[in-house]
C-alpha cells in the first residue's frame, strides 16, 4: 500500500509532537508509562484518538473504454478503484461517497450505461453504503435520474441532493449541475464552465441545516470555495448559507482533479485528487479515509496522490 510521506504525528519542522508521542504510547497500550496507572492512561488516550465515523472517499475516475488523453488513463480507473474498495472494507469504513465524474462520455447513451454498470460492479464490493455526487460527466449523455438509477442512488433519493444522519454527524450531498437558468443538466445540453446550485436547492439547504443540530459534513463535485471554469456560480451565496448555519465543519470536493485545501469563514473547503490522472503501471492512484473525531475534529488520510489533511473546528 503507498502511503504519501507526509506524517500526521510530526510537526512542520519533523520533530513528533506531543499529541504523536501520547498517541504513540496509547496504541502500546501504555507502555511508555509505568504500572496500572500508565496502562489506564493509555486506554483512555486510545479511546479519545478512536474516530467515529470512517468515510471512504474517491472522485473523478472518468471511467470510459478509449484511449489515453494526456493525464487522463480512462480504462485504468476500473482497476484503480479495486484497491481502494479494498482499503474501504479493510478499514470497515462506515459509508463511501464518490464525489462526481464516475464516468466519462461515451459515443452513445447505451455505451455510457455500460460504463456505469462495469464501474459500478467493482464500486458495489464495498461492504458499506454508497453515495453518489453528481458530476457533469455522469450527466454528459444520460439524465440525473438514468444515473442514479444505474447506481442505485434513486433507492436513497429521488433527487441528487439530499442529507442523511450518520451517528453524531449529519451529511449533505449537493447536486451542482444545473446551468444558469436552473436547466438541469442532461443529453449534452450545457457547457461544464456553466454550474449552478439553483435558488430552490439553496432553499433547500437552509432550511435543512437549520433543522439539524448536529456538526455537518457536505459533498460536492464543483468547487465552491473559488470563482472561474471550476467554481459554481452561485459559490459566495452558498458559503454563506454554510458559514451561517453554525453547523457546517467541511466541504469536500474534485472536479478540479488537485490536492487544495482553504479555510473561509469558519469552514474548511478541501478538494481531492482525481484517480483517473496518471498511469496505474506508474503507481498513480487516489483515494482517502475521512475521519470524523470528537470535539468536531477531522483527518484525512490520503494514498498515493491524495494529501493528508488535519482539520480542526473552526
Amino acid at each position: 500500500m503507498q502511503k504519501n510521506e507526509r506524517s500526521t504525528a510530526c510537526d512542520g519542522r519533523g520533530f513528533v509532537s506531543r499529541r504523536g508521542l501520547l498517541a504513540g504510547a496509547a496504541l502500546a497500550g501504555g507502555s511508555l508509562f509505568l504500572g496500572p496507572a500508565g496502562a489506564a492512561l493509555g486506554r483512555v488516550l486510545a479511546e479519545r484518538s478512536r474516530p467515529l465515523l470512517k468515510i471512504g472517499l474517491i472522485t473523478d475516475l472518468h471511467y470510459a473504454e478509449k484511449a489515453t488523453a494526456g493525464s487522463r488513463h480512462y480504462r485504468d480507473s476500473l482497476r484503480k478503484i479495486r484497491p481502494a474498495v479494498d482499503h474501504f472494507n479493510g478499514v470497515k469504513a462506515d459509508f463511501a461517497v464518490e464525489l462526481g465524474d464516475f464516468v466519462d462520455e461515451a459515443p452513445t447513451l447505451e455505451k455510457e450505461l455500460d460504463y456505469v454498470r462495469k464501474i459500478e460492479a467493482e464500486f458495489s464490493r464495498f461492504k458499506g453504503d454508497r453515495h453518489y455526487v453528481l458530476g457533469n460527466h455522469c450527466v454528459s449523455r444520460l439524465k440525473k435520474e438514468e444515473f442514479l438509477a444505474s447506481c442505485g442512488q434513486r433507492k436513497k433519493s429521488k433527487r441528487a441532493y439530499y442529507s442523511f444522519d450518520r451517528g453524531e454527524f449529519h451529511f449533505v450531498v449537493l447536486d451542482a449541475c444545473f446551468r444558469a437558468d436552473g436547466v438541469s443538466y442532461g443529453r449534452k445540453n450545457f457547457k461544464w464552465t456553466d454550474t449552478e446550485i439553483p435558488p430552490e436547492e439553496r432553499k433547500w439547504l437552509a432550511a435543512d441545516l437549520k433543522k439539524t443540530g448536529k456538526p455537518t459534513i457536505v459533498f460536492a463535485h464543483q468547487r465552491l470555495d473559488v470563482g472561474g471554469n471550476y467554481g459554481v456560480r452561485s459559490a459566495a451565496k452558498v458559503r454563506e448559507i454554510l458559514e451561517g448555519s453554525g453547523r457546517v465543519l467541511a466541504v469536500f470536493q474534485g472536479h478540479n482533479h488537485v490536492n487544495d485545501h482553504k479555510v473561509i469563514g469558519s469552514v474548511h473547503y478541501v478538494t481531492l485528487a482525481a484517480l483517473i490522472e496518471g498511469a496505474l503501471s506508474k503507481g498513480n492512484n487516489a483515494w482517502s479515509v475521512l475521519e470524523a473525531h470528537p470535539e468536531g475534529v477531522l483527518k484525512i488520510d490520503g494514498f498515493h496522490q491524495q494529501s493528508d489533511y488535519s482539520l480542526a473546528k473552526g
